[in-house]
């Protein structure tokens, strides 16, 4: 039976399956969850949309954007793409992920890649299935999943996916990308609990580290 009284992406993310990677309840917990989803429509006015939340379900960021893609298969490769250069910029790099996505062959390829980057030769257990067009953001989200601790992909329903609304409607929800930004890298580098403050945005935080190295890519 679902938790209902957890957050909203953790709850999905739990109770979802991770194609390619068993999901025993030790790895049910992440830092942070994202759900992304891509519109299209013949017409040219499809959408990404984008929702980051902590494990304590405070919400990271919100994205509604228009865009216009010839595809749907684009559209759910670019909103991915999209959602994690915001992740990437506003977390930690040990951050543990949990990814939800309602597209069946992203959800694969994502845990193909996660899987492949812990074998020897680099290569997946299955082979990838990534769609025409999609080659140059696929190269964008491998290189983000490289960058976390751990990541792994749930498929949920297209339903149930809060990113789903925001990806579909953009001119009724462009308020949300005018929410304040939130930033939880940690400024001085010290391990901190996702839920334990809120930091600068990118912009102010996006310096370096002691040590010389980039509090963000």
């Amino acid at each position: 039976m679902a938790a209902y009284s957890r957050p909203a992406l953790r709850n999905l993310f739990d109770e979802s399956p991770t194609p390619h990677i068993a999901h025993p309840p030790r790895t049910h917990c992440r830092d942070f969850y994202i759900a992304t989803d891509g519109s299209y429509r013949t017409e040219g006015d499809g959408g990404l949309g984008v929702v980051i939340e902590t494990r304590g379900g405070k919400r990271v960021a919100r994205l509604s954007l228009p865009d216009a893609v010839p595809n749907n298969n684009i559209a759910e490769y670019r909103a991915l793409h999209l959602g994690l250069d915001v992740l990437a910029a506003r977390t930690p790099r040990t951050a543990r992920v949990g990814v939800l996505v309602d597209h069946d062959d992203l959800a694969a390829n994502v845990n193909r890649a996660i899987l492949a980057g812990r074998g020897p030769d680099t290569r997946p257990p299955h082979p990838f299935s990534v769609p025409r067009g999609t080659s140059h953001h696929w190269r964008g989200i491998r290189a983000r999943v490289a960058g976390f601790d751990e990541l792994r992909a749930a498929r949920i329903d297209s339903g149930e996916n809060p990113a789903h609304p925001l990806a579909n409607a953009p001119d009724q929800y462009r308020h949300v990308n005018r929410e304040p930004e939130r930033c939880v890298l940690p400024a001085d580098g010290r391990a901190r609990s996702p839920d334990e403050g809120v930091y600068p945005p990118p912009s102010r935080a996006n310096r370096d580290r002691p040590g010389g190295e980039p509090a963000s890519d």
